[in-house]
């Protein structure tokens, strides 16, 4: 499956403030950095995302970016569709691999949808607390 680079720096950005504080508002600056996203295409992708409604802002010098709705109800398909907003199409209309590629689709599809962004930071959490180093002795 190939998506764009601004979806997958969507996803980082979603990921990112799923991580964080609920109602604490996230500069994009912090998210730039941790998500190595540029910071100029961040800020186009978050007004974005604010247009779809998976984000929200709040001016100032506390201001900053969160999640719109909490992270156990935003997924990974949702937001893939939101900023590719074209469904993929294949080339091989008619030919003997139609029904393979549909079955593979909707496959995707299926998993892309049951994922949501609490579970994403959840594993991940838990992937980067597992092997923590022990040189105790």
């Amino acid at each position: 499956m190939n998506i764009s680079v601004k979806s997958e720096y969507a996803l980082h950005a979603i990921f990112d403030l799923a991580t964080q504080p609920v109602d604490q508002p996230v500069k994009i600056a912090d998210i730039a950095r941790r998500q190595q996203i540029p910071q100029k295409f961040l800020e186009l992708i978050l007004a974005s995302l604010k247009q779809g409604g998976f984000v929200e802002s709040r001016r100032g010098a506390e201001g900053g970016y969160k999640l719109a709705k909490p992270a156990d109800q935003l997924t990974v398909g949702q937001v893939l569709r939101y900023v590719e907003q074209s469904k993929k199409t294949r080339s091989d209309a008619g030919g003997p691999f139609v029904d393979m590629w549909k079955r593979v689709d909707a496959a995707a599809d299926a998993l892309l949808d049951s994922t949501t962004f609490a579970e994403l930071a959840r594993r991940w959490k838990e992937s980067q607390t597992r092997y923590v180093a022990n040189f105790e002795i």
